[in-house]
């Protein structure tokens, strides 16, 4: 794909930073832009999926929405790393706990992206993909979060495609969450692995930092007040990390 603008994107090469921060939300990617972001300027508003690009720090960032799910994350990367020359995306977004040791507002580096998604079978593979993160961009944000005092987890991650699922008069002993948990799985979302096989099958970099809004076993959810507090934290690492990126 050379053309622009693509279907979804309607803006031109140079638009975008070299790092793009993607929440699924475009009002948190508006949110984004005004709260952090130095001069931004709309460079997208297709389908209305807000894009911005400004600086943080003096250095050039972009963020703008991806959605919900592997599919619509899997379209904006695909084009903003194929045509917009964008090097890196750092999806941040929620994410509900699997397990008893990780606590709601609490942040999940995504090292892996489990998956029931049959998003790898595009790429025809002999075997079974291990969808991962940039270890560059896990590193540092790694370093980034502990310099912040944060209290953070790293991690294999499960991108679901089915937000509610049905599991009526199922086991609990089969029940799914309980599957992904007995494997050590920190968190369930819905669009990590879809980035991290883009990323990988166009040599680019990406890395999933997640909020904890909820916990699945639980049951415990964040209010919105005690959720905007935490997203804030997730973007301003998020944000650093960008900036020690393009400083590398």
């Amino acid at each position: 794909m050379a053309n622009y603008p693509t279907p979804h994107i309607n803006a031109k090469p140079g638009d975008f930073g070299k790092t793009v921060l993607m929440p699924g939300d475009p009002l948190r990617a508006k949110f984004i832009a005004e709260n952090f972001l130095e001069n931004p300027v709309l460079v997208n508003n297709v389908r209305g999926v807000q894009g911005y690009t400004g600086t943080y720090q003096g250095v050039r960032v972009s963020v703008m929405a991806s959605g919900m799910g592997m599919p619509s994350i899997g379209i904006y990367s695909h084009e903003l790393f194929n045509v917009f020359g964008v090097e890196r995306i750092l999806r941040v977004g929620s994410a509900g706990a699997l397990q008893e040791s990780i606590k709601v507002r609490d942040v999940v580096l995504g090292q892996g992206a489990c998956t029931d998604s049959n998003w790898a079978s595009q790429f025809h593979l002999p075997g079974t993909f291990a969808p991962i993160a940039d270890f560059t961009l896990l590193r540092t944000a790694a370093e980034t979060a502990e310099e912040m005092n944060l209290r953070f987890h790293v991690g294999n991650i499960v991108s679901s495609d089915s937000f509610y699922g049905d599991h009526d008069g199922v086991p609990e002993k089969l029940d799914n969450v309980y599957a992904w948990k007995k494997m050590g799985a920190l968190a369930t979302e819905m669009e990590a692995a879809a980035l991290y096989m883009n990323a990988a099958r166009y040599g680019k970099q990406a890395l999933a930092i997640c909020t904890i809004s909820d916990h699945i076993l639980t049951g415990e959810v964040t209010t919105a007040e005690e959720r905007q507090n935490s997203f804030t934290q997730m973007m301003e690492l998020a944000l650093k990390t960008a900036v020690k990126m393009e400083m590398k």
